[in-house]
């Protein structure tokens, strides 16, 4: 038994010296999106519309 105790001990006084603490610098977080489909998409839809509201402009 005792030497379960000094184990309980021992694991006791190990688990105080776990310390938490901010860093230094900021926590950077890089994200690289690629955002050049939506506007493709939004820009066609655009053309689209510019085609069809004045035809006159865009002969085929």
């Amino acid at each position: 038994m005792t030497r379960a105790t000094a184990l309980l001990a021992a694991l006791a006084a190990l688990a105080g010296c776990v310390q938490v603490s901010a860093p230094d610098e900021p926590i950077v977080i890089e994200l690289n999106i690629n955002v050049e489909q939506t506007i493709d998409v939004n820009l066609q839809q655009d053309v689209q519309e510019l085609i069809e509201e004045n035809p006159e402009l865009f002969p085929e």
